[in-house]
């Protein structure tokens, strides 16, 4: 006997029939559908979840903490001791340039919209040139020991700068006019 793709079935009774609610009595589920009588529960469209009988919920007595800094770098951290290991294994070739890219491709670097920031966990070896958006101290003394080199993007200058460079530009324009 041959099985065909037009005649698998599953197991009788392996899935039951939804409940045809409000559909008379004879199903058990007529009138009412189920619901009991009246009030919010019995009603369509009403979310209860929370609902204290209007006193202050819970959720709204207890204090808030703490914000979402929108400001904030996404970097994604990659340790000294992962990279070492990666160029050990043939995943990274430490005689080229250790970027975003590579250490993404390595499976290192995951995420990080902003680059990547290098840490000095674990021991690091290899003479290896880095170009990365962060380091710590220790991750570039711990390169830079091993005879490598970290290069770190320079900084343009923030929003708040350019506002006080605006600000005194047109302070001077002012003067200059009167």
């Amino acid at each position: 006997m041959t099985i065909k793709l037009n005649d698998i079935r599953d197991n009788a009774g392996a899935r039951k029939g939804r409940m045809r609610v409000g559909r008379g009595i004879g199903s058990g589920k007529g009138k009412t559908a189920g619901r009991g009588q009246k009030g919010a529960k019995a009603r369509s469209g009403v979310s209860i979840n929370g609902f204290e009988g209007g006193q202050m919920p819970l959720h709204m007595r207890l204090p808030k903490r703490g914000f979402n800094n929108i400001f904030a770098k996404d970097y994604a951290e990659v340790n000294l001791g992962l990279v070492q290991k990666a160029i050990d294994n043939g995943k990274l070739d430490a005689s080229a340039v250790i970027d975003h890219a590579a250490l993404k491709g390595a499976g290192l670097a995951r995420g990080g919209k902003d680059g990547v920031r290098l840490l000095a966990k674990g021991a690091f070896s290899a003479k290896a040139s880095f170009h990365v958006a962060g380091v710590s101290a220790g991750a570039r003394a711990a390169v830079e020991a091993a005879g490598g080199s970290v290069v770190v993007p320079e900084a343009g200058p923030t929003e708040n700068e350019k506002k006080l460079v605006r600000r005194e530009a047109n302070k001077a324009a002012k003067a200059g006019a009167a």
